[in-house]
């Protein structure tokens, strides 16, 4: 088991890797950001505790996802689903649970299978010795999201689901 989700571990704040937000772009707002100072931003406006984020007015900002993992993950996957402006969330592949059923095989445009596990980062930004201990993904809310997976160059399988635009999606791809 990886010290992500280790129960031995001595700490619940793990940061993402920061490749994945330089391969991704900018967001505009982190809702559940780890605490200042960080190593480095997610986004241009970041909400943390005890501000309750997954409560916040997430206005019309393009949102980086990086939930808490556990009972709570599927409420904040619900809340980026229906966000007008979209997002991108990293989460754990865990395709069969009903919370990725439902808020993810039916309402996302799209999610990146990332090879190979992640290594997360300390709130000191020093790199967990172990990796994730599961497999993760990117999971996109809106057609901007989408494009930005596809076109990010991360190591992993994109692929293109029937919500909002995909069609267009497969389309581009195949013209790119």
């Amino acid at each position: 088991m990886g010290s992500h989700q280790s129960p031995a571990a001595d700490t619940t704040t793990w940061l993402t890797p920061p490749e994945l937000i330089d391969a991704i772009g900018v967001f505009d707002l982190d809702p559940c950001a780890a605490p200042s100072p960080r190593p480095w931003p997610t986004a241009m406006r970041h909400i943390e505790l005890p501000v309750d984020g997954l409560a916040a007015d997430w206005a019309r900002d393009r949102v980086w996802l990086n939930p808490p993992y556990g009972a709570q993950t599927s409420a904040w996957l619900a809340k980026l689903a229906d966000h007008p402006a979209g997002g991108v969330a990293l989460v754990f592949a865990r395709t069969e649970t009903a919370g990725f059923v439902r808020e993810v095989w039916q309402k996302a445009t799209g999610v990146l299978f990332l090879h190979g596990r992640l290594h997360f980062h300390r709130a000191d930004g020093t790199r967990a010795a172990s990796n994730s201990g599961a497999p993760s993904c990117l999971v996109a809310y809106g057609h901007w999201a989408a494009v930005a997976l596809r076109d990010s160059g991360l190591d992993g399988t994109f692929v293109p689901l029937h919500n909002v635009h995909s069609a267009s999606l497969v389309l581009e791809g195949a013209a790119a």
